[in-house]
């Protein structure tokens, strides 16, 4: 029993201190290229997923 209330408290004082950062506004984390939502990439050298991306998107226009 003991564990199991040691572990409650630690995942609650997790749980909590997310919160509190949620309530000060921080910002979303993010990726090295600005996330999922971002239209620029402003990595060095770009993966495959972006440049396939790049690639679609050549091709419409």
């Amino acid at each position: 029993m003991t564990y199991f209330l040691v572990t409650f408290a630690i995942m609650l004082a997790v749980v909590i201190l997310m919160a509190v950062g949620v309530m000060f506004g921080r910002r979303a984390i993010k990726g090295s290229c600005g996330g999922l939502n971002s239209g620029s990439c402003v990595c060095v050298e770009k993966c495959d997923k972006r440049k396939k991306i790049e690639a679609e998107q050549a091709s419409i226009q």
